[in-house]
């Protein structure tokens, strides 16, 4: 089976990423919940949102570099919301199997990057109707993607943010 690292969303890490982290391992995988909010969680968006700000996506990237640091080269990495992008940052600089974006994606100009390495598939996870769906975002990810790594797919589900986190993580 594979090693696994996944980040949480802006919420930090709680009972959503944890159950899927329990589902992975119970289909055999090793997985690593990265924490990079040092036990905090929040249930309000907002609040969440300024926490990550306050300590910064740059410090957030270099959290997300040296939590993965112990795993081999070749594990696969997954993120739900902001934890997308850092699994996107980690793909940019550690080799990887693969990436799963659920829910959040970043173009990779944002993340400092000139272009994908060359790797394994890459899967981006939204709900079609979820108000925070940034389309152009999506777009770009795909683009810079496409031709580096197989299949490079948007997967567009029916549902809001939350019952498609519930279904992503069950399967």
């Amino acid at each position: 089976m594979a090693d696994i690292a996944l980040f949480h969303s802006v919420l930090g890490v709680r009972y959503g990423i944890l159950d899927a982290a329990e589902r992975l391992r119970s289909a055999g995988h090793e997985v690593l919940v990265v924490d990079q909010y040092d036990g905090r969680v929040f249930d309000d968006y907002e609040e969440g949102l300024a926490f990550y700000e306050a300590i910064g996506y740059g410090e957030l990237m270099g959290r997300a570099v040296a939590a993965v640091e112990a795993l081999p080269d070749g594990f696969m990495i997954a993120g739900f919301s902001n934890g997308g992008g850092m699994a996107e940052h980690v793909a940019t600089v550690r080799p990887v199997r693969g990436v799963l974006m659920l829910s959040g994606a970043l173009p990779l100009a944002m993340l400092g990057g000139d272009a994908w390495p060359a790797g394994g598939p890459a899967q981006i996870h939204y709900a079609v109707d979820d108000p925070s769906r940034p389309q152009e975002w999506i777009d770009a990810v795909v683009d810079d993607v496409r031709g580096r790594w197989r299949p490079g797919r948007d997967l567009r589900l029916p549902g809001c943010r939350t019952p498609v986190h519930g279904r992503l993580a069950a399967r």
